[in-house]
């Protein structure tokens, strides 16, 4: 990962990138933000479909995956390896964590959603850094079915047995 003083270094290139207008970034940044939506929305489909149990919401779902896929194929070629599924990634890991900053901000936790804002906006400048090419992701793998990580030297393909649990004790709509 990257450490402080290359992350600052990451950043000023972003920056003189924005100052060089080779892009139009404010309307990128806004698309960006789209895009971060729509795999919220998907995720929000996703689980009032399985905990409601009517199907339908999985068609709402892939009608918001398709628009999603279109929005961010502007931004992320899907030539390059990995980088489209990174990027997706960084974009819903980043708005998930504003998001968990926002309601701590908001329960008065200002310590612990900075930090979380921190973390939301390192992840946001690596999806730019990204977009920008200004990484080289060459040689980044898929990390084969069943692990968890590269060091994972038991790969568990069965189901977990917690989806009823999580679905009484998690409600992300809860605010």
């Amino acid at each position: 990962m990257l450490n402080e003083d290359k992350f600052q270094k990451l950043i000023e290139k972003i920056q003189d990138e924005k100052k060089s207008n080779k892009l139009d970034l404010s309307t990128e940044e806004d698309l960006s933000i789209a895009i971060m939506n729509l795999v919220s929305l998907e995720e929000h489909f996703f689980f009032t479909a399985t905990k409601t149990e009517k199907p339908e919401y999985f068609d709402l779902m892939n009608e918001i995956r398709e628009m999603r896929k279109e929005l961010l194929g502007k931004m992320i070629e899907k030539t390059e390896g990995e980088t489209w599924c990174i990027s997706k990634h960084l974009l819903a890991a980043s708005m998930r964590l504003i998001e968990v900053g926002t309601k701590n901000f908001s329960d008065g936790k200002k310590d612990e959603a900075k930090d979380y804002f921190k973390k939301a906006n390192k992840l946001y400048s690596l999806f730019w850094a990204i977009r920008l090419k200004l990484i080289n992701l060459d040689g980044v793998k898929k990390i084969e079915d069943g692990k968890i990580n590269i060091h994972d030297d038991n790969p568990n393909d069965k189901a977990w047995e917690v989806e009823d649990i999580l679905k009484k004790l998690v409600n992300c709509c809860d605010e």
